[in-house]
Formats: structure tokens, C-alpha cells, sequence
């Protein structure tokens, strides 16, 4: 069988991929395709992924976009009953925070990040980001209690329950999370695996080297 693929630069929602495909270490080919037209939207690409949207996945004859359908997928072929749940309920559960982190949180953790770090300074706009930590108040409080009394969202192991919901809100360990220190305390505990530094160390590359016309972009065509 050829080698697992994973399309998408490491600044995008590719870097849950590579995490949880470093996290269950695997070979694989990581081809850092960029947003907009010379990348993800070539007819290349298209072809592979018709939203045109980061990241995809090849597995031999099996193609598999959105990041945390691919994160699931990964952690159950290749760590089941150990990153992926073998319970019914457990899987469940996995399931439950992955939506809920799409849901709840991810679109306020890029709108923050966007106006707080990544878009240039004179650009940044003040109103949306103190919105987007307002929206946030009441999810994170949620997370923050689901991980006062236990290590992970699942129990004392470390699961792809938390890589979902840690990749996702990855951007927010540059938050002042003093009000949710359990939150706050997880966060680190995730991001601090050594699968996650790795490809955290992918994604700091990545959002160094883009350019601000790039970010623009971004924040435009998600309407962030």
C-alpha cells in the first residue's frame, strides 16, 4: 500500500493531521499545498478535494477531507483502544467534544488569534477580537470544568477526544486563560506531547514564512 499523503500547509487545520499522525507514528507524506489559487484550488487539487479546503487525505485508494473526520479515522485504524475509544460510549464521547470544538469554539479562536497576533498590527481589529474572547467566555468555562477533576476530557488518559479539541483551540495558549486555569493546565498537557510540539513546530514555521497578503486572505474568505 503507498504511503499515507496528507495535503496542506501546517499553518491550516492540516496541523490536527499531522499531529495525530505523528501521535500514532506513522510514515507519511506530508505535501504542504497552500489556500487560494495556486494551491488549493488548482483543478490538481480540485480533483482530490472539490470544497477546495485544507487539509485532505490519501490512504492508499481512500481519500478523507475535514480535519477531525481525518483525526478519528486515523486514531481508530491505527490506535484503537488507545487514543480512539473501544467503547460505544466512549467513541460517543470522542465524537461529542470533536463537534462541540468545532462548534462552539474554533471559529472564536481564529477570529481572536487573527486580530490579536497574526494579522499586522495596524490591520488588527480591536472590536472583533474582544468579541471573539466574549464568545468564548461561556464554552471555555465548560472545557475548563469538564478538566477540573480529571487529566483528560475522557478520564486519566489522553485520548483523540483531546487532541481534537486541543488542536483546535491550539492558538488560544497565547490567551490569558487565568480565568479557566483547569482549561488552562490541559492546554499544556496536550500541547506539551511530544507529537504535538512537532508538529506545533511545523505550524510556527509555516505562520512565520507567510506573508501578510496571505493571512489577508485568511481572514477574508472566512469572513474572520
Amino acid at each position: 500500500m503507498s504511503k499515507l499523503r496528507i495535503y496542506g500547509i501546517a499553518r491550516t487545520r492540516a496541523f490536527r493531521a499531522l499531529w495525530v499522525a505523528k501521535e500514532v507514528g506513522l510514515d507519511y507524506e506530508h505535501l504542504p499545498i497552500e489556500i487560494g489559487d495556486a494551491g488549493a484550488r488548482t483543478p490538481e487539487f480540485l480533483a482530490i478535494n472539490p470544497n477546495g479546503r485544507l487539509p485532505v487525505i490519501v490512504d492508499g485508494d481512500f481519500v478523507l477531507f475535514e480535519s477531525l473526520a481525518i483525526t478519528l479515522y486515523l486514531a481508530k485504524k491505527h490506535s484503537f483502544d488507545k487514543l480512539y475509544p473501544a467503547t460505544l460510549e466512549g467513541e460517543a464521547r470522542a465524537w461529542q467534544w470533536s463537534l462541540w470544538a468545532v462548534t462552539e469554539v474554533d471559529r472564536g479562536v481564529n477570529i481572536w488569534s487573527l486580530n490579536a497576533v497574526r494579522l499586522p498590527p495596524a490591520e488588527r481589529d480591536a472590536a472583533k477580537r474582544d468579541e471573539a474572547l466574549k464568545v468564548l467566555v461561556a464554552p471555555f468555562k465548560v472545557l475548563d470544568a469538564a478538566v477540573a477533576q480529571q487529566d483528560y476530557l475522557l478520564g486519566p488518559a489522553f485520548t483523540v477526544a483531546d487532541l481534537n479539541v486541543a488542536a483546535v483551540i491550539s492558538r488560544a495558549v497565547d490567551m490569558d486563560l487565568s480565568a479557566t486555569p483547569h482549561l488552562k493546565a490541559w492546554l499544556m498537557r496536550c500541547l506539551d506531547r511530544p507529537a504535538a510540539r512537532e508538529a506545533l513546530a511545523l505550524k510556527a514555521k509555516a505562520d512565520a514564512e507567510t506573508p501578510a497578503d496571505v493571512t489577508r486572505r485568511i481572514a477574508k474568505n472566512n469572513r474572520l
